[in-house]
Formats: structure tokens, C-alpha cells, sequence
């Protein structure tokens, strides 16, 4: 179910399946080859980290190289839906 109606299903569906042929691209298996987290900088096996999409697809994000991110699992799953500043603000509140 998208609970931000504004995005169009098939429109999710293009943008994951875009997101699935980037995982499986030299491109992504070269930015998790560092093994660090875009959000907590914590390093982890390549195998460990999770696509991230910095604006998320329900929120009008693209599965593109510049808006996706490796990200470790617990970051991606506190981030959710949220955007950037929103991710910050978030961030702001644990301090």
C-alpha cells in the first residue's frame, strides 16, 4: 500500500525494479566494497549493507546512482520513509 497516494503503483513497481538492477551492477558491488554505511560511517561485510534511497521512492525519489546509498541495516530500517532533513531532525533527537 503507498500512503503517499501522490506516487502511482506502477510507477513504484518501475523504480524498484530499477533499484534491483542497480544491486546486481559492478557500480553498486564497488560502493559496498568498502563496507561502510552511509548514515552511521560503522563499517560491516559488503554483504551486510542494504540499498538505501536517500529520498525515498514514496516520497518521489528515482532508483538512481545519486539517490541511492549503501546503508547497514539498522540505519535503513529507523530511516524508513524519511527524508533527509527529516532523518536529521530525527538524528538531532538521539543526541
Amino acid at each position: 500500500m503507498n500512503l503517499f497516494a501522490d506516487i502511482p503503483e506502477e510507477q513504484l513497481r518501475r523504480e524498484r525494479q530499477k533499484a534491483r538492477e542497480l544491486r546486481r551492477s559492478q557500480w553498486w558491488r564497488n560502493r559496498i566494497a568498502t563496507g561502510l554505511c552511509h548514515y552511521c560511517a560503522a563499517h560491516f561485510a559488503p554483504g551486510e549493507l542494504t540499498l538505501d534511497h536517500v529520498v525515498p521512492l514514496v516520497r518521489g525519489g528515482r532508483s538512481t546512482r545519486g539517490n541511492c546509498v549503501p546503508a547497514c541495516k539498522e540505519c535503513n530500517t529507523r530511516k524508513r520513509d524519511l527524508l533527509p532533513v527529516e532523518w536529521q531532525e530525527y538524528l538531532d533527537t538521539l543526541l
